[in-house]
C-alpha cells in the first residue's frame, strides 16, 4: 500500500525559503505539483526512484530543488527566492512506473496537500 504525506507548509515572506517534505513509502518516483486558487494544477518538480534524475517546471527552475532520502522514505522540495506567485497548495504525487513526467494524469497516488503562502 502506497503512503504519501506532505509536511512543511506555512507562511513565508517573499524572498525567503521553505522546505516541504513528502513521506513516500514504498520507494517510488515522486512529483510535486501545486494549485493556486482559480488556477489549474501546475507541475513543479519530479524525481526518479533512485534520485538520480530530476525535472523541473519552468517557473521554478533555479529556485527550487527536489531531492530524496531513501533511508527515511522522504522526498524534499527546497524552495528558495520565493515569490507571491508561488502561493498555492503543494501536493506530492507518486507513480507506479519509474519514468519522470510533468503530467498530473501520469501519477497514480496523491497526498492531501500542504499550503504555502508567500507574503509581500
Amino acid at each position: 500500500q502506497v503512503q504519501l504525506g506532505e509536511s512543511g507548509g506555512g507562511l513565508v515572506q517573499a524572498g525567503g525559503s521553505i522546505r516541504l517534505s513528502c513521506v513516500a513509502f514504498p520507494r517510488i518516483p515522486v512529483g510535486w505539483f501545486r494549485q493556486a486558487p482559480g488556477k489549474e494544477r501546475e507541475f513543479v518538480a519530479a524525481i526518479s526512484w533512485s534520485g538520480s534524475s530530476t525535472i523541473y517546471g519552468d517557473s521554478v527552475k533555479g529556485r527550487f530543488t527536489i531531492s530524496r532520502d531513501n533511508a527515511k522514505n522522504t522526498v524534499n522540495l527546497q524552495m528558495n527566492s520565493l515569490k507571491a506567485e508561488d502561493t498555492a497548495i503543494y501536493y506530492c504525487a507518486g507513480k507506479s512506473i519509474d519514468q519522470l513526467s510533468n503530467k498530473a494524469e501520469d501519477y497514480d497516488y496523491w497526498g492531501q496537500g500542504t499550503q504555502v503562502t508567500v507574503s509581500l
